[in-house]
């Protein structure tokens, strides 16, 4: 059996969300992770858990315009388009 096409907001706790992201590939999901709000906090937590994320597959995309980073900008049309096509949708 084929998993979900799943989005997750990390609009409360980045660190958490990440975690959950993570998480949801064990069950063979598409998973796709979308930072809102603010810009993710450097803590060595957050790297850690941004790694485990990188390592399960999960794409990952930002609506916070960010310098330096590789992230893909999301403006509200990408993310309505994104909340549309995905099976569900975890808001952390």
């Amino acid at each position: 059996m084929t998993g979900k096409r799943l989005l997750v907001l990390a609009r409360r706790d980045h660190t958490e969300a990440m975690r959950v992201a993570a998480g949801l590939t064990l069950a063979d999901n598409t998973v796709t992770l979308v930072f809102m709000d603010r810009p993710v906090e450097e803590t060595p937590q957050n790297v850690a858990h941004y790694e485990m994320v990188e390592t399960c597959g999960v794409a990952v995309a930002t609506t916070v315009p960010v310098l330096g980073t590789q992230l893909p900008l999301w403006d509200a049309a990408a993310l309505a388009r994104a909340i549309a096509h995905s099976q569900g949708v975890v808001s952390v």
